[in-house]
């Protein structure tokens, strides 16, 4: 992006309590003035912290977007993510997560019921899901656990098998009323990105696309791609990995607007999604993510109440998530922080950690009521 920094005027809504705005639970609601326009006043973190974003996209090869809401008595939003939708990687387990407990809240699916791990749910990533074998069965309660906490896109395969991808994609929608592009598997992700390379590519099985994990990702693990196919390198219809993932980053899958994703958020926080239970577990899952200690929560004051999500793919990343959930409309920040273009990785965690730091001297320095 690196723009230059707006006036603080073009990021001010304040917000109602949402639960307000909603007439029932899953219906899509967003942020409205709290008062009459002539009225309104930028809270004092804005400017500041808008500048602080300006200076960190600037340093950091490539776009940082950030979107930060704020509820309470300094309520206000200092949106910053281009007016655009932004890859969102392993963050799509967040609304995945919420998918799931909607079901239980209802009645149709239990955290004790067991899915039976099958042989075409590998699929790369962290988490310890393929050291398991086909057959061992775990519970909704445990891959909702692996799935948020360590980010095991094994397990967030089978419960996304489990509540059907075309349901999960009703639900945002409902949840949000726009803003995210078409969600999937984890797997379907990497059948998308090297399809267009070579038409044999929809011929390998999971397990030949999982064995491409072991070639360093750029060049090697395009020559593995090559041999899985049998076909000699050239044939595939890409100059780099780079090329072929920036093609499919423009499908706008697995994407959101910024402002979309912090709309899930805020309805995590005002309770309008799930039942309390069933926050609880989101939330004391996403307090406890073993993935995030480099991002924005390093940066953030020892002992800080955040409930966060994070998501790595090539030259992107994410970190969402709420402080101070527990307050609500009395006063959670909800933080989406995406960055994309960059060199090497240490470059964005360094910018998420930036961006802790403007929060807690900005935003999270202001009374929450």
């Amino acid at each position: 992006m690196n723009t230059p920094p707006r006036p603080a005027a073009f990021v001010l809504t304040l917000l109602l309590p949402l639960a307000l705005l909603a007439g029932c639970r899953g219906e899509p609601a967003g942020p409205v003035e709290l008062q009459s326009q002539a009225a309104t006043v930028d809270p004092a973190w804005i400017a500041p912290l808008g500048d602080a974003v300006a200076m960190i996209d600037s340093r950091m090869p490539g776009d940082f977007g950030v979107y930060v809401a704020r509820f309470g008595e300094s309520a206000g939003i200092l949106d910053r993510g281009d007016d655009r939708s932004w890859y969102l990687s392993s963050t799509i387990k967040v609304p995945v997560a919420i998918a799931v407990l909607e079901e239980v809240d209802a009645g149709r699916i239990s955290l004790d019921e067991e899915l039976e791990l099958a042989r075409t749910d590998f699929v790369d990533g962290a988490g310890d899901m393929l050291q398991h074998k086909p057959g061992e069965r775990f519970s909704i309660a445990t891959l909702l656990e692996k799935s948020l906490r360590d980010s095991d896109s094994t397990a967030t395969d089978m419960l996304i098998r489990r509540i059907g991808e075309r349901h999960l994609n009703q639900r945002i929608q409902a949840w949000v009323g726009g803003g995210f592009g078409p969600i999937t598997t984890i797997l379907q992700v990497r059948y998308d990105a090297y399809g267009p390379l070579h038409p044999g590519v929809a011929d390998l099985d999971n397990m030949q696309l999982l064995a491409l994990r072991n070639a360093p990702a750029g060049e090697p693990r395009l020559q593995a791609l090559a041999r899985a196919l049998d076909v000699p390198r050239e044939a595939l219809r890409t100059e780099s990995l780079e090329a072929a993932f920036d093609d499919y980053y423009r499908t706008g899958t697995n994407a959101a607007t910024l402002p979309a994703f912090a709309r899930l958020l805020e309805r995590v926080a005002t309770g309008e999604l799930l039942s309390p239970q069933g926050t609880q577990t989101l939330l004391a899952h996403m307090r406890t993510i073993s993935t995030g200690d480099r991002r924005i929560a390093a940066g953030l004051p020892a002992g800080t109440d955040f409930a966060q999500k994070t998501g790595t793919q090539l030259a992107r990343a994410c970190n969402v998530g709420i402080v101070d959930p527990e307050l609500g409309t009395q006063g959670a920040t909800v933080v989406v922080a995406c960055a994309e273009g960059f060199d090497e990785l240490a470059q964005a965690e360094q910018a998420f950690q930036s961006l802790g730091r403007a929060l807690s001297e900005t935003a999270l320095a202001s009374p929450p009521s």
